[in-house]
């Protein structure tokens, strides 16, 4: 029988599970988490490792990766002289502990919490009853409970509970960086800001931190996107091949999700597909509507895939027996340049202003319902750097440049005004040491693209 977790017991000793177990052999799979469909931790589906190993892509070494993403934000702490940095934000929990709970019920109830210091001491509250879940991951040094400082949980007792949680961060704060008591937050609740404040600590900005350390993706975080785009790609493909006219929206989208799922993928950020005049303007979400004979059908995947790694891709299709018309040929292909274009703008070095006002130009026709965006980073979803269109640029907002190891998506998205259809296309595409290289292969529409 395992020993009872106490609130500051280390998970090394109490884990529930063997870290060694991988089946009678031992053995691991390509990524070194344990053989074993009944392992604690999400991760790929033995359908995924089979289209990964027919494609020739090589798995991440995880234990490599939470290590090097350790060291990121350890980089940023000591980079900006914070003495650590305390993270609700689920996606941040994730790139710290590369683990899971909840995500979404954690977007919007915040029980979970991450304190990393500067010296690279981790420590996770999590949900009471499930101190296991980062069991896999000994870079966690600790798992507590106790960081539930929202309302449904605590009631009109809720300072109470942020008074205790702060006074705990402040003691920890002494104990492992001693007289340094700036503390970098990503999101926390309105208590819990003044009660960290009361403990005599300096609160600074905890997202600038976390986007700058995820923004620069190490080998093997590029090795899982590659794998994470093929799984996503091979899904879009189960779409395409069941989307036809006479389907609802719904039924089309919902081909995705299972396809994501079945290969060990985590969830979809939107429900961005739209079918014929829906298409216009961008940004309905699906619905119950019919495809009709010879409509376009778009969409954008916002799916998070294996290793909770995003696969941001963007397609137009065209349904139907007859033949697109020229308007939507023409539409097409001015999206497919004007990305095709815009890539090639990215190398090392290049500042995200030329990003901005270099390249390929959308005419004035298609300005006024253009995407929101020209380029953005990407990662565990959406991250730093937007690179806005040039009526939207702001001077001082983001005034870098492309580092290697950077993964941007290119947008278009070609809508005319009052139109009866828009084209969305997006490729996902990693910095490399002398230029790019694009990520996405999945194929563009011939019938559309002509």
């Amino acid at each position: 029988m395992n020993a009872p977790h106490t609130a500051t017991s280390h998970v090394r000793d109490t884990r529930k599970i063997d870290p060694t177990r991988g089946g009678a052999s031992g053995a691991t799979m390509p990524d070194g988490s344990p053989r074993d469909n009944d392992r604690v931790e999400i991760g790929p589906t033995a359908l995924a490792f089979a289209e990964w190993e027919a494609a020739g892509l090589t798995p991440p070494n995880l234990a490599e990766m939470r290590r090097y993403r350790l060291d990121r934000i350890v980089a940023q702490l000591q980079k900006s002289d914070y003495g650590a940095a305390l993270l609700f934000d689920p996606l941040n929990i994730r790139y710290a502990t590369d683990s899971t709970n909840m995500q979404l019920w954690n977007t919007h109830n915040p029980f979970r919490a991450c304190l990393v210091t500067a010296t690279g001491y981790m420590i996770l509250w999590d949900y009471k009853n499930s101190p296991f879940l980062a069991a896999h991951n000994p870079l966690v040094r600790e798992v507590r409970s106790g960081a539930s400082m929202f309302y449904f949980a605590n009631g009109d007792r809720i300072g109470d509970a942020a008074k205790d949680f702060g006074a705990e961060i402040a003691a920890l704060m002494r104990e492992h960086v001693g007289d340094n008591t700036r503390l970098a937050v990503d999101k926390i609740m309105v208590a819990g800001l003044r009660a960290l404040e009361a403990a005599g600590l300096t609160v600074e900005e905890g997202e600038v931190v976390m986007e700058h350390a995820r923004a620069i993706k190490g080998p093997d975080e590029i090795l899982a996107m590659r794998c994470g785009m093929y799984a996503c790609e091979q899904s879009v493909h189960a779409m395409e091949a069941a989307a036809t006219p006479g389907m609802s929206e719904d039924a089309i989208w919902a081909v995705l999700h299972a396809a994501n799922i079945e290969r060990g993928g985590e969830w979809i950020e939107t429900r961005l597909l739209a079918s014929g005049p829906r298409t216009n303007p961008w940004f309905q979400e699906c619905g119950p509507r019919i495809v009709q004979n010879n409509e376009i059908l778009a969409f954008d995947t916002d799916l998070v895939g294996c290793y909770g790694i995003c696969s941001d891709i963007s397609r137009t299709w065209f349904l139907g027996d007859g033949e697109p018309t020229q308007e939507m040929k023409d539409d097409y292909n001015l999206a497919y340049e004007h990305i095709q274009t815009n890539m090639k703008l990215m190398k090392p070095g290049v500042s995200f202003r030329e990003l901005t006002f270099g390249g390929h130009q959308l005419p004035a026709l298609y300005n006024k319902q253009k995407y929101s965006c020209r380029f953005h980073g990407v990662g565990l979803c959406d991250e730093w750097p937007l690179i806005a269109y040039p009526d939207d640029y702001v001077e001082g907002a983001f005034d870098h440049e492309l580092q290697a190891g950077m993964v941007l998506c290119v947008e278009a998205l070609v809508s005319r005004e009052d139109g009866e259809f828009s084209i969305k296309l997006e490729d996902q595409v990693l910095v490399t040491e002398d230029g790019f290289e694009n990520l996405t292969r999945y194929p563009f529409c011939d019938r559309l693209l002509g």
